[in-house]
């Protein structure tokens, strides 16, 4: 603690320190001399490419050397998800994941295959992961997604050739553009334009601009210029923030920027082969000596800088960490520790130190700064330190929330856990708080440390289908491409391992699997998947279709096994599919009901296969009703005749005959008549012919198809009510006694409204309907005639329900007296 501030370099109103993070273990002769060297942001992986030897070391918690095998590689970068891109001068460019194996390629297009790459950039947008290149064309091409991969070739520039001074992407308003500089003069190229643009206050010494970086999240811009100044800037180029001379005019390595998300002063990194200069608003500067070659890593709070033998964090220094730890500070969180460094010593000047802060009524703000600074600390003991402190302030609060300080703890143990030199991931609490917990997840599950992220997932209780089951998902997917182990091993393996963890699909397993070429272990795995839905998709895919359609009828889906069917019947023979479909009724079912609605031919052919004669002869009734043309029809009703005969169906062969000899007797009736009888029911026929008067032809189809009596009776009534025709009607009752009584002859006059002709047929009616006859007709007097001699007392209600109190007093009566007088019998 005493020396915490030994390394602290002042920079105006601020300080910087830098942090030895690790001791690289890698053992390379010259360093990173003549080394193409990548690093990804967030404490992300190196990466580094010897020209000489041609190989590519990839480095994490361990260590990979590949021989380098292709061609020529113009520069290299990480992607948002840790796989590494290597753009090499024919402009392809090659992606491997953390472990060295190869993913897949694409290109920047046939231009470049021409012309070559002379630079390129790998850069992160709103869009994800995407490549810059300019050309020996002196064009630039950029690609902002390689996930969703779109080639835009940038207008060219004025005068350019070869390629520019220096250039960097910049991402402004969800748009990606490239600024560049050609010797003094200064552009922006867009999809559509190239503009040029002038930093404002930039000194009119520089003739050329030789170096220019753009800040960690795209606000700022730095230029550097062949005099030595250092211009600081807005990246939208309309502000300054200052201008510095440097006194070295040898352009620069490299030049990134060192600024703090929230600090107030803008400050540059800029490296030489053996100087490290920090420049800030003032015109002092911070020199740092190198002692090997070294490579800056823009970090969100900070640069990285990466060297043969060390690894280390430059940073400026919090406000909290400044405020506690300088010389001399008074702030609360410095009197607080000095109070809690006391107090372990037994001392009365805690209480002294304690009086102070509380008589300032700070004490909140001591424990507030305490737990601040032992975030942005890396050392455990300062860190244990500074949260003993804050804990031993809060006794003295009542009302003190407790979340902050809980969720430090939490924190730094998982920051702890990932900084350790055996994982590699030297993430500050600010980066940590920016990228979330899911995506460390995420990072630690492509290094393959699912031990470690399965604990981390566990403390901070994250929910198990977004930690837990998500890790051992990875773990199962990786464990599937072990070649060396047998089917039933891996299978069990990860069944005893997944058990019952929520969230983890089986399918998402087999199916990785299946890609490695493991079909065998694929299905083994699928046996674990509960979800009919998840697994036969899958085994469609690995031709696998009797299993996938026995495990959709098993399911009970019907739209699963009507997704199977349909997948059978474009990729096998009708022959193999309809045998196929035979050992599976229920599928075969489906399918029927489907080609009912939508492919009768095939249904027919179904019907044909299994002999299904009862089936096939209605299949032809059916099908005769949609003909228009009478022989067509004829023929489809004698094909359902033959059939109905071959199933022995007696009934159906006779009632389709009969239907053909009607479609015979309408044709004739059409030719002799000319009405439009055809396709009619029998009913509809006769209905027809004795509205049209053609009695004659109504007799004999009466007589032909043995029409029944009572039936035919009604039609004929019916009719002649319909055409008010009350002689023919009278004549028709006065043939022979009617089947049908003459009851309905009232009716039908009463509803043609013509009471009188009703009244001819009342004196015909049967007691039993005489009451219901004179109520039709409106007659009460006869109704209660008819009841009272019928001494029926439920008939003699309905008259009284029909009668008057005030018109029809006599009568009611009467009948009342009949009802007594048949409810006493």
């Amino acid at each position: 603690m005493a020396f915490i501030t030994a390394n602290w370099n002042p920079l105006g109103e601020a300080f910087y320190r830098k942090i030895e993070l690790y001791e690289m273990g890698w053992s390379l002769r010259d360093g990173l001399k003549e080394c193409l060297v990548a690093a990804a942001p967030y404490g992300g992986p190196i990466e580094n490419h010897l020209h000489n030897l041609k190989k590519l070391t990839l480095l994490q918690n361990i260590y990979n050397l590949q021989r380098w095998k292709s061609g020529p590689v113009r520069q290299l970068g990480w992607t948002v998800c840790d796989d590494l891109l290597c753009i090499q001068e024919d402009g392809t460019v090659l992606i491997y994941d953390l472990f060295g194996a190869f993913k897949r390629h694409f290109s920047m297009g046939n231009e470049v295959v021409q012309n070559q790459v002379l630079e390129a950039k790998v850069f992160h947008s709103p869009y994800g992961t995407g490549v810059a290149i300019v050309t020996g064309a002196s064009r630039f091409t950029l690609a902002t997604n390689i996930d969703d991969l779109k080639l835009r070739r940038l207008p060219e520039v004025p005068g350019l050739q070869g390629a520019p001074s220096c250039w960097a992407v910049l991402t402004q308003d969800r748009q990606t553009k490239v600024l560049l500089a050609n010797r003094a003069d200064l552009y922006i190229l867009d999809n559509t334009s190239c503009t040029p643009v002038t930093p404002p206050g930039l000194s009119l010494q520089s003739c050329s601009i030789v170096n220019m970086a753009v800040s960690f999240s795209y606000k700022y811009l730095a230029l550097f210029t062949d005099s030595g100044h250092l211009w600081m800037g807005s990246a939208n180029l309309k502000d300054k923030l200052s201008e510095v001379d440097t006194k070295v005019r040898t352009p620069p390595k490299q030049m990134v920027w060192c600024r703090r998300p929230k600090s107030q002063q803008p400050s540059v990194v800029i490296m030489w082969d053996r100087l490290l200069l920090v420049a800030g608003e003032c015109t002092d500067t911070i020199q740092y000596t190198l002692d090997e070659e070294s490579v800056c890593v823009a970090e969100l709070d900070g640069v990285r800088i990466v060297g043969g033998s060390r690894h280390e964090l430059l940073q400026e220094v919090p406000s909290a960490c400044q405020d506690i730890f300088k010389i001399a500070s008074m702030a609360p969180g410095a009197l607080l520790l000095e109070a809690h460094k006391e107090y372990e010593k037994s001392s009365q000047k805690a209480d002294e130190y304690l009086r102070e802060i509380k008589e300032q009524s700070v004490l909140g703000e001591a424990v507030r700064q305490c737990v601040e600074a032992a975030g942005y600390e890396h050392e455990p003991e300062t860190q244990k330190t500074l949260l003993r402190a804050a804990s031993f302030g809060k006794c003295f609060l009542s009302n003190y929330p407790p979340e902050p300080f809980v969720s430090m703890c939490r924190d730094l143990k998982v920051l702890n856990s990932v900084r350790e030199y055996t994982v590699g991931i030297p993430l500050t609490h600010t980066q940590y708080k920016q990228m979330t917990v899911q995506v460390l997840i995420d990072r630690l599950v492509y290094r393959k440390l699912y031990p470690l992220a399965i604990e981390i997932c566990r403390y901070l209780k994250t929910p198990e289908y977004q930690g837990v089951s998500r890790v051992l998902k990875h773990w199962a997917c990786c464990k599937v491409q072990q070649k060396e182990e047998p089917d039933e091993s891996i299978a069990h393996a990860v069944s005893v391992k997944l058990g019952e963890a929520a969230g983890i699909s089986y399918s998402e397993i087999a199916a990785r699997a299946y890609e490695c070429g493991r079909t065998e272990l694929a299905i083994k795995l699928l046996e674990f998947e509960p979800r009919s839905g998840e697994q036969v998709p899958l085994l469609l895919k690995m031709k696998r279709s009797q299993l996938a359609l026995s495990k959709a009828i098993e399911s009970g889906d019907t739209d699963l096994v009507y997704t199977v069917v349909t997948y059978l019947k474009n990729e096998m023979n009708r022959g193999d599919f309809f045998m196929t479909l035979r050992n599976q009724p229920v599928a075969l079912s489906l399918y029927r009901q489907f080609c009912k609605h939508q492919e009768q031919d095939t249904l027919k052919d179904l019907f044909n296969q299994d002999d299904d004669h009862q089936e096939l002869g209605n299949f032809y009734v059916k099908a005769s009703y949609k003909e228009k043309k009478l022989e067509a029809r004829l023929s489809l009703l004698q094909s359902a005749v033959d059939e109905y005969n071959k199933a022995k169906n007696e009934f159906a062969a006779k009632a389709t005959e009969e239907e053909m000899k009607l479609l015979r007797f309408q044709r004739r009736l059409d030719e002799e008549m000319g009405e439009a009888l055809l396709g009619l029911s029998l009913q509809e026929t006769l209905h027809a012919l004795l509205t049209s008067n053609f009695h004659k032809q109504a007799e004999q189809l009466y007589r032909d198809f043995r029409v029944p009596d009572k039936r035919y009776w009604w039609l004929k009534l019916t009719a002649l009510a319909e055409k008010d025709d009350w002689e023919e009607m009278e004549k028709f009752a006065k043939s022979k006694k009617s089947p049908i009584g003459y009851l309905p002859f009232v009716e039908v006059c009463v509803k043609q409204h013509n009471k009188y002709e009703a009244k001819k047929y009342v004196s015909k009616v049967t007691p039993e309907q005489k009451v219901k006859a004179h109520l039709a007709i409106g007659d009460l007097e006869g109704a209660a005639e008819a009841a009272i001699e019928r001494r029926s007392e439920g008939e003699i209600s309905t008259v009284l329900s029909r009668c008057s109190p005030t018109t029809d007093r006599a009568l009611l009566e009467r009948l009342n007296r009949a009802r007594s007088t048949a409810a006493k019998k």
